[in-house]
């Protein structure tokens, strides 16, 4: 954890086993967010708290020592969209497979896509998307329902129609997405704890997109 300054002997004391991850208690790391001399180091532990807690959830009130690996490259210019991307996929994937279970990722991101994606009434596409639109910035300012229930998703999601979904967003151009990686027509996903393939061009292929 070099992003915090602290030493090997603090996070040594303080590092636990979780599940099958290592982790440190978040509780720790906030008192660092209230008590370091160095305000930027504040900052710091506070963003990978949000990583470790929002974007990156593994263990509850833990951060995992994966996250913080990745946290470290992202001064190098590393994207995280990648790994986002990988670990909703491997998450979704396996509730799909057992037929059950938790999403372990970001549901605020993933809200972001359901809403970026189904945005058709009436097989008309009603979302206008200036130069400098935000999916993110518009769910902030956007008010929703928080009562629908649990049944009422399930329905929702269970009668969707080829014509509901969005399947590339207007305000991407064809020529911008990635279809392939060298000669293999699928892109590997790396996430922090696992990787997994993705075939976009098979999806578009399903959906008659063009």
């Amino acid at each position: 954890m070099n992003i915090t300054g602290i030493s090997e002997q603090w996070v040594a004391v303080r590092i636990k086993q979780k599940e099958d991850s290592k982790c440190i208690l978040w509780k720790s790391l906030k008192y660092l967010i209230l008590t370091h001399l160095d305000v930027r180091k504040r900052v710091d532990v506070f963003a990978l708290s949000i990583y470790s807690l929002v974007v990156f959830p593994k263990a509850l009130r833990h951060v995992a020592e994966a996250i913080t690996n990745l946290f470290d490259l992202l001064d190098k210019r590393v994207t995280p969209i990648l790994a986002i991307l990988a670990e909703t996929f491997r998450s979704l994937s396996a509730c799909r497979k057992a037929g059950e279970g938790r999403f372990i990722g970001c549901a605020q991101l993933l809200l972001t896509w359901f809403h970026s994606h189904f945005g058709k009434v009436d097989k008309v596409s009603y979302l206008v998307f200036p130069e400098n639109y935000s999916p993110l910035k518009e769910i902030v300012v956007t008010p929703r329902r928080d009562d629908i229930s649990d049944e009422r998703w399930m329905a929702i999601l269970q009668n969707l129609q080829e014509q509901d979904i969005e399947w590339i967003a207007p305000l991407l151009l064809p020529d911008e997405i990635l279809y392939r990686c060298g000669n293999f027509d699928w892109v590997p996903l790396l996430g922090i704890w696992g990787a997994v393939g993705n075939v976009p061009l098979l999806v578009l292929k399903q959906y008659r997109s063009r």
